[in-house]
């Protein structure tokens, strides 16, 4: 077995803050990006040295609507990576400069070691160290040679079964006992770096979550070497997954006894199989089983921008919300109000295929119903909370008033976009808060309020799109008609549908903006 590390994976939830720390900060290179092999909405970011080495490699899982989780036995909980012994000066002064806490340096195993977290609140070491080597340092106009990070030194576990933890390892990766403290034992590989077992009895367990560390990958020559350990574990009676194909390495994972989960990840043919080596981490790589959600999944994973790069900043605004920004805008924007049990990315490819230059703003409503995020509660199939209805609409308007001043909205140019739930919610803003929307574009509506309201809407102009089969198109009449008597501009349309969403309605949108 070639031994070491292969690369390590942690969960955040705030990209542009992880790229600002790992790419930014500390000076890593954006190998790759890719979307989830299990679930291609989850974007996927590798960070490591010039070439994406194997050992340079730290990952990243973006789980932007994760809760945080909790650091306990059965999880690593912090990794280190390899520096100059000579540069623990060069990180506490940029360290202080961006204004980033530390503690240390310090001495642990003979080594200087400088603490820090990351924006989850991961722990990072930073350990002053020669035992591994640097094939192709990465550096950047403010981290020079001199002081950039080699790549990985090695990561923490802790484990109410350390024995059987150091055995594992020692047994199936080829660690060995290297040193040890009252309770840590130091297990290193051939490749040098290293894995600290600590002790972590009476400890509380780990849950996974938002700023905890996934799994640690160790290295494999090949898929035969791979397919061997797998069969040793087998034999072994661990419980580890068939061989998966993960296109820059092939994979199989396992729990050690402790509950820790460790991969083994073959060296080929990494990351260089798709990209040239000045090109590493510009494309995004979608897994083929996902190829033809390809342009949908652009516009739903989460934009960033690199250091040097124009990024978005986001706001706080009282509803949970993403911004798509296209590459070239026509100037026009869409805010996006999901149905029941969607959330703010569901209309972003309809509203992109309608509108592919527009910049889109997905809105996620506040209420849940049974884990299913509405817009606002109901008390049965029809019959509606008129007083959170009020809340939510005045709530939303003043999303509305932040997003003019936070992003510049311009009302004029914007079309707000509902569908089902959040097409009944913009339909009674409409009509609470009368002048805010100019154009309108209601899916699959209803009316939710019980009282008539006087409302001058002379200045709206609505689209209104009913399916001939939806059980609910005499409700869609008779809002689309109280519309029009309230003075707004309402164009009434009907799709060869039933309750749902399709290329239909996404024609019928395109040509009524045209006009």
């Amino acid at each position: 077995m070639t031994g070491g590390i292969h690369h390590i994976t942690m969960i955040t939830r705030k990209v542009q803050a992880n790229v600002d720390f790992y790419a930014g900060f500390l000076g890593l290179r954006l190998v790759k990006r890719t979307g989830g092999y299990e679930d291609a909405t989850q974007l996927h970011l590798f960070y490591g040295d010039a070439s994406g080495t194997p050992g340079s490699l730290i990952t990243f899982l973006v789980w932007e609507d994760g809760s945080p989780g909790r650091v306990g036995y059965g999880q690593p909980s912090e990794i280190s990576l390899a520096i100059p012994p000579e540069s623990i000066g060069f990180w506490l002064t940029r360290a202080l400069q961006f204004n980033i806490a530390t503690a240390g340096p310090m001495q642990e195993f003979g080594e200087p070691v400088l603490r820090l977290r990351d924006p989850d609140g991961i722990i990072i070491k930073l350990v002053g160290t020669q035992a591994v080597t640097a094939p192709a340092v990465w550096t950047t106009k403010d981290v020079p040679e001199a002081d950039a990070i080699r790549r990985i030194r090695g990561a923490t576990i802790l484990t109410e079964t350390p024995e059987e933890t150091s055995a594992f390892l020692a047994n199936h990766f080829l660690y060995t006992s290297h040193a040890h403290t009252e309770t840590i034992m130091r297990m290193i590989s051939a490749s040098g770096d290293c894995i600290d077992v600590r002790d972590a009895t009476g400890f509380w367990s780990s849950a996974p979550g938002t700023g905890t560390i996934d799994h640690i990958a160790f290295r494999a020559a090949g898929k035969t070497e791979a397919l061997a350990t797998f069969e040793q574990l087998i034999a072994g009676g661990a419980e580890a997954t068939a061989l998966h194909d993960r296109k820059y390495f092939q994979s199989i994972y396992v729990r050690e006894p402790g509950g820790t989960l460790l991969e083994l990840a073959t060296d080929g043919p990494g990351m260089l199989i798709d990209e040239e080596p000045a090109a590493l981490g510009t494309q995004l790589f979608v897994p083929p089983h996902f190829h033809e959600d390809v342009e949908n999944l652009k516009v739903v994973l989460p934009q960033f921008g690199l250091p040097g790069e124009v990024r978005f900043v986001y706001r706080e605004l009282p509803f949970t919300h993403r911004v798509y920004m296209p590459e070239i805008s026509g100037g026009h924007t869409f805010v996006l109000l999901h149905g029941t049990g969607g959330n703010e990315t569901t209309l972003m490819p309809f509203a992109s295929q309608v509108a592919p230059d527009a910049t889109l703003i997905g809105v996620r409503g506040r209420s849940t119903e049974e884990g299913s995020a509405r817009w606002f509660r109901r008390f049965g199939p029809l019959s509606f909370d008129q007083g959170d209805i009020r809340a939510e609409a005045a709530a939303f308007a003043a999303f509305v008033d932040g997003a003019v001043d936070a992003y510049g909205l311009d009302l004029q140019r914007t079309t707000f976009l509902g569908y089902s739930n959040g097409a009944n919610l913009l339909a009674a803003l409409m009509q609470l808060h009368p002048g805010l929307i100019r154009n309108a574009v209601l899916l699959r509506a209803m009316n939710v309020l019980e009282e008539a309201l006087e409302a001058d809407l002379a200045d709206t102009r609505i689209l209104a799109i009913a399916g001939d089969r939806d059980p609910m198109r005499a409700k869609a009449r008779q809002l689309e008609e109280g519309l029009g008597k309230a003075g707004a501009d309402v164009t009434s349309a009907a799709v060869s549908a039933g309750h749902e969403i399709g290329p239909g309605d996404m024609d019928m949108v395109r040509d009524w903006l045209s006009l």
